[in-house]
């Protein structure tokens, strides 16, 4: 049980540095992670349609569709109807949002993939195995939610449990009667 509690806590850990660093974006930039996230995937990409920013960001087509609403009002994207299929339109990157992301801080995925990419192949392995074992463990039809999701729903997973129950009875307080009827 210690080790699980251990692997617990650092998963809180590893929870708190995304919180931080997500509380650090938005001072600095007004913008949250999955949408730097957005702006980064139209800027490598260019021009590209809301089904592939949801299935590359790994969100909801419902929640990409939110995020790409909002960068517009922001005027951080564009939209432009296709002239094939009146159905689709484009998105691509305008020049506040290129500023946008130029002055935005490193982000953490970007730091984790520098570092990681330094960890040995083995080891690399090793950790994404525990890691989706770990994901596997927590998930259920209540924490389901897609990758990239701007709320952590691990999070209440994550809590400790309370302290386990030894079958020890609350002491009375000097002076007061036991209760009989207590079980």
């Amino acid at each position: 049980m210690d080790r699980a509690l251990s692997c617990l806590a650092a998963l809180r850990g590893v929870l708190d540095i995304a919180e931080r660093n997500d509380r650090a974006l938005a001072r600095s930039t007004g913008l949250t992670t999955a949408q730097l996230l957005v702006l980064r995937l139209v800027k490598s990409l260019h021009e590209v349609t809301p089904k592939a920013i949801a299935q590359r960001a790994g969100v909801a087509p419902a929640s990409a569709t939110a995020l790409i609403e909002k960068l517009v009002r922001f005027d951080y994207l564009t939209r432009r109807r296709s002239e094939t299929d009146r159905r689709k339109y484009w998105v691509s990157l305008t020049d506040a949002g290129h500023t946008a992301l130029e002055t935005a801080p490193d982000p953490l995925h970007q730091r984790f993939l520098e570092a990681f990419a330094d960890i040995p192949d083995w080891e690399q392995a090793m950790i994404l195995a525990g890691l989706e074992r770990i994901a596997a463990l927590l998930d259920d039809e209540t924490t389901q939610q897609p990758l990239g999701g701007e709320v952590h729903e691990l999070s209440a997973a994550l809590s400790f449990p309370a302290e386990p129950d030894h079958g020890f009875e609350e002491m009375p307080e000097a002076g007061e009667p036991e209760d009989p009827n207590k079980s």
